[in-house]
Order: C-alpha cells, then structure tokens, then sequence
C-alpha cells in the first residue's frame, strides 16, 4: 500500500470514530446520542422538558445496533438498549452537532448565561441554531424564548450591518451551516426560520432589510427566488419590480432567473405600463373633513389636481414607462408642493393647482396620495402573473 493511500485510509478512520462533546458529554448523565460525529452524554429527563418530541422518542421501543465485539451492552428483556452506551447511541439524523450542542446549551445554561443571550451582547448563530433545533423537536416554551431573543437582537440599529451576503455564504461553501459563517446566518436563512418559526416580528426585520437591498440593486434575484419559495407577496412585488427596472438585457444575462420569471417579467412590463396609463383618470379617494363645505367641487379640484400632476409630473422628471412607483413618488412630491400653496395667502383659484381643494381636506389629500402608493405596492406582485 502506498504512502498516500495508507493516510488516506487513516485519516478517514479517525473521521468515522466518533468523538465525545467536550462540553457535554455528562459523566452522570443517562443517555448517550450521536449527532454528526460527536457524542453528547446528557440526562434524559431535560430532553423530555417541555412536551418535545424526546418524551415521545424515548418511550419507543428501541432496535438496538450491535455493540463492538468484547463489550457487554446494556440490554432489557435480552434486547440491546439504544442509547446506554458509546457503542449504541441514539442517533439523531438531520441535525448539526452546533444546533444540538445550542439546545443543551438551553437546557443546562445557568440563568445570567441566558440573560446575556436577550441583549446586544448575544450570540446570533447559537441562538438561530436554537430556533431550528427547537422547532424540529416541539420544544415550544424554548423555541418562543429564542424567537424573542432573535428579535430583540435583530431590531437593533445596525443589527444587520454585519451578515455575510448570500453570495459570499455561497462562495465559502455551498452547503455549509450557519456556524460556520463569522457573522451570524445570513440575511436568507433568518428569513427563512422567521417563515418556517411564523414569527411575525422576526420576518418583518428581515423584510425591512431586504427592501433597503433590493433600493440599492443589491441581491435581487436571490430576493426574488426566495420571496417566490416563501410566498412574501410584498417582497415579491418588489424584487420582480426592481429586476424589471434593470432592462431586459440584465434579465438575459441573470443565471438565477428561470424561464417562468422572465416570462413574468414581460407581463409585469406591459401591466404595469397600462396601470400608468389608467391612474390619472382614476385619482385615490379624498375623504373630506366634516368642515368641508362643498365636498362635490373639493373632489372635482381634487380629481383634477391628481390628473394634471399625473400627467406632466413624468415631463419635470422623466422616469422609465414602466417605473410607477417612481412617478408616483416624483407625484406625491408634486401634490405636497401644491397643497401647502392651500391656504397660504391670497392666491388665484385653479383647479388645476388644486387651489380650489379645501383648506380642511389638504391633509386628507396627501393621507390618500400616500395610501394609493402603498396600496399599489403591496400589490406589485399581482401584476407579475404567467401567461395563460
């Protein structure tokens, strides 16, 4: 055998022999379980806390594997009892040894250990780790108190500043989990646990910073892919409206967009295209103060204060055909401007300024110019629909 083969076949035995957890491997603990390649020896009674899935699991009967040859396992009724010994250990399939090394942590942390964890001062890969591992196996009491702590470390100021990009997680390594990564899961994996968890707080911070990235041009198909996986409408709308605005050619040469998505893509164009073209006919509605004197003639000025900005706003500042939340914001600019003339001081009256809207509807007009733009872009996904 040569001198490479013989380490090759050396180094891989060394990898195949489990080793103990040097934390907790428990010497009087009663139940020896095998995650990845690492033991852990811990007392059974605090993995069956909290109505997990443990309590269940360990009141099946076992089939026990066969221990190594001279040793003596444990054994009831002539049966091999599986988690008695290092040789037979319960063998959790599908979880890290860092997310089952997080719930232990859980389980035995001492109580100024998990009061550290609700603070600034957290660690944001133990405490996702414990999410995922506590949703797994139901330990429901555990798995709200990590959410918590997620979110009140993830809504602080500049919480998400240091994440590693989804494109640079991949390019270290495609499979990699979240420990390994210096800081933290990245912003896709904590928006995934956020949807899988249904916690709520925890998936709007995600949102909030996946909107400041798709505003920069930054990830947007990865956005896209995901909010598609996850059915995020909002985030979906989106990402499909920024990869629309960046031109066809950015579509053609993007690797991450599939047929289907260009295809949507071209029905967002034209949609969106004859939304423009419908809206100034069709201005937001003005609910008027119960001071407004004549609610007929406010709507009219109102009706053609929305036309007319609609119309020429695009002149003052062009923007692409299809971009209608930039002419809307370029809009409810113009809308400001000319409302705050309500009032001001002696002034011709036009309906067209919007003069004529009364000065006690002013507000109520800018709520509904505010109110139509998030109404829209929360249904920008609708618009982005295949082709029948």
């Amino acid at each position: 055998m040569s001198m490479s083969n013989s380490f090759l076949r050396d180094s891989m035995l060394r990898l195949s022999i489990p080793t103990r957890d040097a934390l907790y491997y428990i010497s009087d603990g009663n139940t020896v379980l095998l995650v990845e390649n690492t033991l852990f020896k811990v007392h059974r009674s605090n993995l069956m806390k909290d109505g997990s899935t443990f309590d269940t699991l360990f009141s099946l009967p076992s089939e026990g594997a066969n221990p190594s040859p001279g040793v003596t396992a444990p054994t009831v009724g002539g049966a091999v009892v599986e988690g008695e010994s290092d040789d037979n250990p319960i063998r959790l399939q599908g979880d890290s040894a860092d997310e089952f090394r997080a719930l232990l942590w859980a389980l035995y942390a001492l109580p100024h250990e998990l009061m550290i964890a609700t603070t600034s001062e957290a660690n944001p890969v133990l405490l996702f780790n414990l999410a995922r591992i506590t949703h797994k196996y139901q330990f429901k009491s555990l798995l709200s108190w990590a959410l918590s702590a997620m979110v009140i470390y993830y809504t602080r100021t500049g919480a998400f500043d240091t994440l590693s990009s989804v494109s640079e997680a991949a390019s270290e390594a495609a499979d990699a989990p979240p420990s390994s990564y210096p800081c933290g899961p990245t912003l896709m994996q904590l928006t995934e646990l956020a949807a899988l968890c249904e916690c709520t707080d925890l998936l709007e911070a995600t949102i909030r910073k996946w909107r400041e990235q798709i505003r920069d041009g930054k990830e947007v198909a990865i956005a896209l892919g995901m909010a598609e996986r996850l059915n995020i409408r909002p985030l979906l709308g989106l990402s499909y409206n920024a990869m629309l605005l960046k031109g066809r050619a950015a579509w053609d040469s993007e690797p991450l967009l599939t047929r289907q998505q260009r295809i949507r893509l071209l029905s967002g164009h034209y949609e969106l295209s004859q939304l423009w073209e419908k809206l100034p006919m069709n201005p937001p509605v003005l609910i008027h103060s119960v001071k407004c004197s004549s609610p007929p003639r406010c709507s009219k000025a109102w009706a053609a204060l929305w036309k007319g900005v609609l119309e020429k706003g695009s002149q003052i500042v062009p923007t692409r055909y299809a971009d209608v939340l930039g002419k809307l914001a370029v809009a409810e600019g113009i809308v400001k401007t000319l409302l705050d003339m309500v009032g001001a001081g002696p002034v011709s009256g036009s309906q067209e300024s919007g003069l004529s809207i009364a000065l006690c509807c002013k507000e109520n007009a800018l709520a509904a110019t505010s109110l139509k733009i998030k109404e829209i872009e929360d249904g920008l996904a609708e618009h982005f629909r295949d082709v029948q």
